[in-house]
C-alpha cells in the first residue's frame, strides 16, 4: 500500500509512519520515500542513483536556514524514487550501505580504514 502523506509503501492497510487509513496501492509514477541520509552520503548516493539512471527527488530535513544555524554537517537529505525504480534504489542503498559481513575478504581493510 502507499500513503500520499508520508510517501511510503508498506504491507499493512494503515501507514506505520502517520497512522493514516487513507492508503491505496502505488501507482508507477508515484514518488517514494528511500531513506534518509546526513549530507556527505546524501551526496555519494545522489551520485550513484544518477549514475545508475535512477531519478531522484532529494528534501532537506533541516531547510537552509537552520542548517546555516547549526552547521551545514548536521543537515540530512531524503530521497524519494518513482515506485517503478524503487526496488533498484533499495538495492543500491543496501550495498552502499551495508555493514561487512562475518567472512567478507575485504573485512580487514574496512575496519583499518575506520
Amino acid at each position: 500500500m502507499y500513503c500520499e502523506r508520508c510517501c511510503m509503501i508498506f504491507e499493512e492497510d494503515r501507514c506505520p509512519v502517520c497512522g493514516s487509513r487513507n492508503v491505496r496501492p502505488p501507482r508507477p509514477g508515484d514518488l517514494c520515500f528511500l531513506t534518509e541520509r546526513e549530507t556527505i552520503w546524501a551526496e555519494m548516493l545522489e551520485d550513484v542513483l544518477k549514475q545508475n539512471d535512477i531519478p531522484c527527488l532529494t528534501k532537506n530535513v533541516l531547510g537552509a536556514g537552520l542548517a546555516l544555524k547549526v552547521g551545514p554537517m548536521s543537515e540530512r537529505i531524503r530521497f524519494y524514487i518513482p515506485y517503478l525504480r524503487l526496488q533498484n534504489a533499495k538495492a543500491i542503498v543496501d550495498e552502499l550501505f551495508s555493514a561487512p559481513q562475518e567472512g567478507d575478504e575485504n573485512e580487514d581493510q574496512v575496519d583499518r580504514k575506520i
